[in-house]
């Protein structure tokens, strides 16, 4: 038996401590740092949210992250393998091991969604640099975005261009594909960050921006607020999926775990507060509403650019930077699906192939919820589309997350954690003070909150 599970653990690791940090912060940066984070700071009060989100990140996101990783360290096999193998040990139910297959389908559903969001960027990013939005008001621009969304085949055409740029990469595997990748767009993207909100210093809407981002007015701040702030903090960091477990089997052994999550979480902010300055510098030189919800970015954005110097230039630099986060998102999305399949016998540009054409299936449906599907309601009001990418980011994330908790702060071996955690004894009591009674409560409150609306 001791000789099957050596044979079952993943031989593939990070070729170092920085790849480990850049391949998680790939994973965790994306849609919800540029384009769910200036919205729902804007719908939510700017600066008091931002303080209770980089609160939440701390008490919430960091601990349950930091547990995602240790499981995936200490079974060195797909998520599903680390929990049975784990809960094996511990001489509990190895049914904990179905959290990998919840993890996966939880991923299987987000990336359905993630990738037609993903395909609105490559088709807005190449419009920007030919200056189609220059000159353009916000109806007309608004007209431009509906007709695209009602079009099923230029949807299908960036659906299917993403994920192939996705699947390929994944397919080559952790050192040749993940890691070459992230070590390549990881400092291009804040590179193109820094650059974006060095160009909003030089704008009239640079110090209200930084105003309305840093000086909080906690007479804004509601019940509602906060459970935001939670859910915020929770999907920025790609936590409760199983994804994070997934990297954590390939973590190299003499690395600091609490370091590197910690490293992880600052990169993962700051993405959003240069998402932030760069966006509400932008918005605010243009006298435009911060609150604009899920439009700011494809709507707002290419207006309040478009009668700026260079405009063109730099909304092509932002949506490029948006499809960048996407993709280094979507691999880590993928990795534990393909891993699992791997762990059950496919090699693994088989299983990559498998993983895209089922999401590639059900991104079709999401597709087709903005024209011939429109009108078929799968859950009350809400359309396909909807229902993926509310339930799963909503619900299962902050499920699989709790489950997560709780696995590594009761169940895992208490050895095999303190190894994994590598904080030694008093940093391992720590984190297992805050998981138990501090972050599994937070869960808690955030997947009951529906029930108070």
């Amino acid at each position: 038996m001791g000789h099957r599970n050596k044979m079952n653990q993943t031989l593939e690791r990070w070729s170092s401590r920085r790849a480990f940090i850049l391949a998680v912060t790939g994973a965790a940066v994306g849609l919800g740092n540029i384009w769910r984070f200036p919205y729902i700071t804007g719908e939510n009060g700017g600066a008091a949210f931002l303080l209770l989100y980089v609160v939440f990140v701390v008490l919430l996101g960091l601990p349950v992250m930091m547990a995602e990783i240790m499981i995936g360290r200490a079974g060195r096999r797909s998520p599903m393998q680390s929990l049975g193998y784990l809960a094996s040990r511990a001489g509990r139910n190895t049914g904990w091991r179905w959290l990998g297959l919840f993890g996966a389908f939880t991923v299987f559903c987000i990336l359905s969604f993630y990738s037609v969001v993903s395909g609105w960027s490559i088709d807005f990013m190449v419009h920007a640099f030919r200056g189609s939005f220059s000159g353009q008001t916000a109806p007309q621009i608004g007209a431009y975005f509906n007709d695209f969304l009602a079009n099923p085949a230029r949807m299908t055409f960036n659906h299917t261009l993403f994920l192939v740029m996705t699947m390929a990469v994944v397919a080559c595997g952790v050192s040749k594909g993940l890691e070459r990748l992230n070590n390549l767009l990881m400092p291009l993207l804040y590179l193109l960050l820094i650059v974006l909100a060095g160009h909003a210093v030089s704008m009239d809407g640079f110090g209200p921006a930084m105003a309305w981002l840093f000086t909080p007015d906690f007479s804004a701040v509601t019940p509602m607020v906060f459970i935001h702030a939670m859910g915020h903090a929770f999907f920025t960091l790609a936590v409760g999926a199983c994804a994070l477990m997934a990297y954590g089997a390939y973590m190299p052994d003499h690395q600091s775990l609490p370091g590197a999550a910690a490293a992880v979480a600052v990169l993962d902010v700051l993405v959003a507060l240069l998402a932030g300055i760069a966006i509400f510098s932008v918005v605010f030189t243009q006298g435009m509403d911060p609150g604009e919800g899920p439009a700011l970015v494809f709507i707002t954005l290419p207006v309040a650019f478009a009668d700026l110097p260079m405009g063109a230039f730099w909304l092509g630099l932002f949506f490029l930077l948006l499809l960048l986060a996407t993709w280094t998102s979507s691999i880590n999305l993928a990795e534990p699906m393909v891993s699992t399949l791997v762990g059950w016998g496919l090699k693994r540009p088989v299983a990559a192939l498998v993983v895209g054409i089922c999401v590639w299936l059900v991104g079709l449906l999401c597709v087709a919820s903005f024209s011939t599907l429109s009108d078929f309601h799968v859950i009350g009001s809400m359309n396909f589309f909807d229902v993926v990418s509310t339930i799963p980011p909503e619900i299962f994330l902050p499920l699989g997350g709790l489950l997560i908790a709780i696995f590594a702060a009761w169940v895992m071996p208490q050895q095999e954690a303190l190894r994994a955690l590598d904080a030694g004894p008093n940093g391992f009591r720590v984190w297992r003070a805050v998981v138990r009674w501090v972050s599994i409560p937070l869960v808690v409150l955030l997947l009951i909150s529906p029930l108070f609306h």
